[in-house]
């Protein structure tokens, strides 16, 4: 048999009543009762009846998320956060998949409204006049996930993009490197292009290295064949310099790939430093040095934030800039004076 309520409340010797305090996130309990409980949810494997709480609460106990590419390793690793939070809520998470589509999104948008979901996270997406009236309609609170709008005041949840491409620039700089290339995707998004190619040239400026605008590579989005295309325009351009900084795992591994073909070897000819540090970071040859965004804790912040909206009522908390860090592996070689330096 299914564990019920009164099988947590007996191994947690609380109420009932506490145990439903808890789970609708009332008050009248303590913290350590709450962790209490939590944990006899999870031994037990204990599922809240969503419609019973549904007819309680008035809310259908779902949420919605719109992501560009289900299949994107950094898309994945942000939704299994978000859904590893509302499970353990017995919350149901219906993941639609936008294809970075405006009429799509717009259409889930109607979808999910039909289905009076309580609320939306979306994750790497640019927020149009059209999604954000569609979701003010809809009026449901909404958190952003590895994007920012400056239009329109929505919480979000990322790292501070300029900050992390100063990390990886710099990185670069201390082992050695002087010419630096950057591989981006478009230099008009507001979102993941200028700021990052703005913390590129703020490294540049701090150790007094020129900024060659040439230096830099604009593709068309951050995929494998992206970066595979940029190499190619690197190598046409006949570009002199010894490192490159990718701003996604994907234009690292195509841009990695397309050496390969040309004979270039990474890191002993060229060394390569990438951003976001997905699964696909480790499976390259060699692995990719980069910058990890902590996407998985990403996620499932996105989603403690949403929950605490869709129960406190409000339409706003406080957004959250996560922190970055540089995981070494075996793409950045060291250089010059450096290379003889104790670490």
């Amino acid at each position: 048999m299914n564990p019920t309520i009164k099988d947590v409340a007996k191994k947690a010797n609380v109420s009932i009543a506490t145990v439903s305090r808890i789970l609708n996130n009332k008050p009248g309990f303590s913290e350590e009762t709450k962790q209490k409980v939590l944990k006899v949810i999870g031994e037990l494997g204990y599922q809240p009846n969503a419609v019973a709480r549904g007819l309680v609460n008035k809310r259908t106990e779902t949420i919605g998320v719109l992501i560009p590419k289900v299949s994107d390793m950094l898309a994945a690793e942000i939704l299994n956060g978000i859904d590893d939070f509302a499970h353990r809520l017995g919350l149901s998470v219906i993941v639609c998949n936008t294809d970075s589509n405006g009429k799509r999104t717009m259409d889930y948008l109607r979808i999910l409204a039909e289905k009076r979901i309580d609320g939306i996270i979306l994750v790497s997406e640019f927020v149009t006049e059209a999604y954000y009236q569609a979701i003010v309609e809809m009026k449901v609170p909404v958190v952003l996930v590895s994007t920012i709008s400056y239009q329109f005041l929505l919480p979000y949840v990322k790292v501070d993009d300029r900050h992390a491409a100063f990390s990886a620039t710099d990185y670069l700089i201390r082992h050695g490197h002087r010419k630096i290339a950057m591989v981006t995707g478009s230099e008009s998004d507001p979102v993941a292009g200028i700021p990052r190619i703005e913390g590129y040239k703020s490294a540049l400026r701090l150790h007094g290295l020129e900024i060659d605008e040439n230096q830099i590579i604009n593709a068309a989005n951050f995929r494998f064949e992206d970066g595979m295309k940029a190499m190619e325009e690197i190598i046409r351009r006949k570009l002199d310099m010894t490192a490159i900084f990718a701003s996604s795992d994907e234009l690292a591994a195509g841009a990695m790939s397309k050496a390969f073909q040309h004979g270039i070897q990474i890191p002993s000819q060229l060394s390569i430093i990438s951003y976001d540090n997905t699964k696909l970071a480790e499976m390259v040859t060699p692995p990719l040095t980069a910058v990890s965004q902590p996407l998985y804790e990403m996620g499932k912040t996105a989603a403690t934030m949403l929950f605490e909206m869709v129960e406190s009522g409000d339409k706003m908390v406080e957004s959250r800039i996560m922190p970055h860090t540089i995981v070494e592996r075996q793409t950045v070689q060291m250089l010059g004076d450096e290379a003889n330096m104790p670490k």
